[in-house]
């Protein structure tokens, strides 16, 4: 990939990290501009999982998904909205469960493929990653874990990987 292509990526916060009952509460996009959008998700009827661990680290409790999370339809149409034919995420396993989870329960289909930003990374893109991830927060000073800041910092991780790795061939 070259500097000329530049991804969307998606973020997503959760219940739980239990890949058969958690549910997506938030999700936060970062479009190729570096626009950001983000939704509290309200729990669909059928989503009981709550992990208070999970709560302690992304700071949502349930009570503010009952009162100002969206639909999961209304996320779901804002996503295929807004969205390219491609968007990216580093967690691709949970992420790939919770988008597929919020479209279920939408009944809606996803109008975009959801890809592991390892798609996007040369063997040694991927090695620098975490350490550019860890400046790029630091800079940011943003708290991490809410769904529109990772998606963020993973925008930022990528230029700047990929502009470290373009400037050293050249």
């Amino acid at each position: 990939m070259t500097s000329d292509f530049t991804p969307a990526f998606i973020d997503f916060e959760a219940s739980s990290l239990d890949l058969i009952a958690s549910y997506p509460i938030e999700v936060g996009i970062c479009m190729p501009g570096g626009e950001l959008h983000s939704w509290l998700i309200r729990p669909h009827v059928l989503w009981q999982d709550w992990s208070q661990s999970a709560e302690q680290i992304h700071g949502i409790s349930r009570d503010t998904l009952s009162e100002e999370g969206k639909a999961v339809d209304e996320v779901a149409h804002h996503l295929n909205q807004l969205l390219p034919e491609q968007v990216f995420c580093d967690a691709w396993t949970f992420d790939s469960f919770w988008l597929h989870r919020l479209f279920r329960a939408a009944s809606v289909q996803p109008e975009f493929q959801l890809e592991s930003i390892s798609m996007l990374l040369n063997s040694h893109q991927v090695r620098q990653w975490s350490g550019v991830r860890q400046q790029v927060i630091s800079e940011l000073g943003l708290p991490v874990h809410r769904a529109a800041n990772d998606a963020l910092i993973l925008h930022k991780t990528w230029r700047r990987v990929i502009f470290q790795d373009e400037a050293a061939v050249q």
